[in-house]
């Protein structure tokens, strides 16, 4: 009789926490904009149901039909403006799928109704746009989070780790490439191609489209502090396809003690997301989402790993939106999404645009 009771007592408690997590209700999001082709990991993750698509703002209805009819969702749910879907569906949080330059109209509308936004990378097409879009966030009382790739990757953040254990000594040296063959060449949607082959939509070429992740990536490892001086080569290898933007740039940005050098091509023979950390003692390199070596002195051996993947929610960036917003996770104030890192990787965007300008060192004043 008291095996049953027990067996009884555990079912009740599995059962309770069952409904418990049948009855969560989804973050309801809306989707603005449909161009950029990062959008399609929101309809590629089906066992994840922490968010629930009310509506989506994208006045192209043909690419909309597109859509609909691949991921087979009404174009009920389509709206021409931003307007028109707040009125009918109110969301709770927005994820921004168009062109950088339209991420601060993004913000600008919904921050003061205390709508939550997350927007791709890079944060903004300029200084200005990204210190107007922190500014409304912070008066309005919203999060803001800036998604990458990157940020998913197992490896960045055991890399991270390490550092911070003092396991590979001072830093002197970060390396980040990032890159492919080329948006034309890997066949991006032609409404993607027009707006980040735009210098005005995009803020600029390779150097706007890849060079965030090394800012971003540099930035976090540093703790946030900002470079004394940012220098940048950029070329238009490719002219008959990219006239109007950079395809190669290479950044160079100093620290007291520490340099940082980002490499971002549209040129190179195949895609590539890895990241090279040397300090005093030893060094990390991410070689990709799952795999790392390392070595942590030089009486050591090379190491190598390959790790499985984050844990729930941050091995997803519409989980991590949802659990944020639902207050279920807390991030560092210095995390790969938030503001106050990428209004510095913003701060060494534009100095690298503005050095690869001039042809000239620019010095970042210290605040």
């Amino acid at each position: 009789m008291q095996i049953k009771n027990i067996a009884l007592v555990i079912f009740m408690i599995l059962s309770s926490i069952m409904v418990g997590q049948q009855s969560k209700e989804p973050l309801k999001i809306g989707v603005i904009g449909l161009s950029h082709s990062h959008v399609h990991w929101l309809w590629n993750r089906p066992q994840l149901t922490d968010v629930e698509i009310v509506g989506i703002v994208e006045p192209n209805q043909e690419l909309a039909k597109r859509f609909s009819d691949q991921y087979r969702f009404s174009m009920a749910l389509v709206f021409a403006t931003m307007d028109e879907m707040i009125t009918a569906k109110k969301p709770e949080a927005v994820t921004a799928f168009g062109s950088i330059f339209e991420h601060l109209k993004v913000v600008e509308t919904f921050a003061p109704l205390g709508i939550h936004v997350m927007v791709e990378k890079p944060m903004a097409v300029s200084l200005e746009h990204a210190r107007k879009m922190k500014a409304l966030a912070e008066k309005h009382n919203i999060h803001l989070l800036t998604n990458y790739e990157t940020t998913w990757y197992a490896t960045n953040h055991a890399a991270y780790d390490m550092v911070k254990e003092d396991r590979i000594g001072d830093l002197r040296k970060i390396v980040v490439h990032n890159g492919h063959e080329g948006p034309m060449e890997i066949g991006v949607n032609q409404e993607f191609l027009e707006w980040l082959t735009d210098p005005v939509l995009n803020g600029g070429g390779a150097l706007m489209d890849f060079g965030c992740y090394g800012a971003n990536l540099i930035t976090w490892l540093m703790n946030g502090e900002k470079p004394e001086s940012v220098m940048a080569v950029t070329q238009t290898i490719k002219p008959d396809i990219y006239p109007n933007v950079d395809d190669e740039a290479t950044i160079v940005i100093t620290y007291p003690k520490t340099q940082g050098i980002i490499q971002a091509s549209w040129n190179w023979p195949f895609s590539r997301k890895d990241m090279e950390v040397y300090g005093k003692t030893g060094y990390i390199i991410s070689e990709n989402r799952n795999n790392m070596r390392y070595r942590l002195s030089g009486n050591d051996k090379e190491q190598r790993e390959i790790l499985e993947e984050r844990p729930s929610p941050y091995n997803d960036p519409f989980s991590v939106l949802a659990a944020v917003v639902k207050n279920e996770i807390t991030l560092p104030p210095d995390n790969l999404y938030s503001l106050e890192n990428n209004i510095v990787a913003m701060e060494i965007l534009e100095a690298a645009r503005e050095s690869a300008r001039t042809g000239r060192v620019v010095n970042l004043q210290k605040e």
